[in-house]
């Protein structure tokens, strides 16, 4: 997968050249141009399980159900064809690589592959809080080989872990993570994290990287219609 992302930190596009019959997965809906000859076709994903991208949970980015869910296939048919695509929110769009190291992705963070990534949607347990058995989180977790583009709300910080102590992250901030990481998660403090006004958190262990997003999609919607209401 060439691809060149342009400089925005607010709004950036990514665009993808192909050659002939090679193909690449995005989020369904991330297209915003093509250039040349390219076939888009959308599919339910290879585990019938929910995808990365949209707004999937009933806590913000926390929860997904792991229903049925589609994944767009862009096929070039010509050599050089271009298809330039972005995500919903703004936000900066950056590449990981698989294969020597495999990631593990949070909802809405997926934005397209190489068709040689694959990927598993794993059900997540949150320990004896919120959700006890009624359900879980869904990550995507990465195999094969290749390119992964990640979209983030915001700007995006690599956090490294040397393995000496661990980091708490509120979920709503946590982009990927090396699927070398323990984590936990739970729920901050309190009753489902209102005395704190946090909610659901990740707590890493181990040595691996951690990319997180500067701004929470679920703190800025609640700014919006606090504004709504108030006008």
């Amino acid at each position: 997968m060439k691809v060149e992302i342009t400089d925005s930190v607010f709004a950036p596009i990514a665009k993808i050249q192909l050659q002939q019959n090679e193909q690449i997965r995005i989020e369904p809906g991330a297209m915003v141009y093509e250039l040349g000859k390219i076939e888009l076709e959308g599919h339910m994903n290879a585990n019938g399980k929910r995808g990365i991208g949209g707004a999937l949970s009933a806590l913000g980015r926390s929860v997904s159900s792991g229903e049925g869910f589609f994944i767009s296939t862009a096929t070039g048919l010509s050599n050089g064809s271009v298809i330039a695509v972005a995500p919903p929110s703004p936000g900066i769009i950056f590449k990981l690589d698989v294969g020597q190291e495999h990631w593990r992705l949070n909802t809405g963070a997926f934005l397209a592959s190489d068709q040689s990534v694959t990927y598993e949607m794993k059900r997540q347990k949150l320990s004896g809080a919120l959700l006890g058995g009624t359900g879980g989180l869904f990550v995507m977790e990465t195999s094969g080989t290749g390119h992964l583009l990640v979209s983030a709300f915001g700007d995006v910080e690599k956090i490294h872990l040397d393995g000496t102590e661990p980091v708490i992250v509120d979920n709503q901030h946590v982009i990927a993570w090396t699927s070398s990481l323990d984590y936990d998660i739970k729920v901050a403090s309190g009753i489902f994290g209102f005395k704190t006004g946090e909610g659901i958190v990740n707590e890493f262990h181990g040595v691996g990287d951690i990319y997180i997003q500067t701004r929470n999609v679920e703190n800025f919607a609640s700014q919006i219609n606090g504004f709504s209401t108030s006008s």
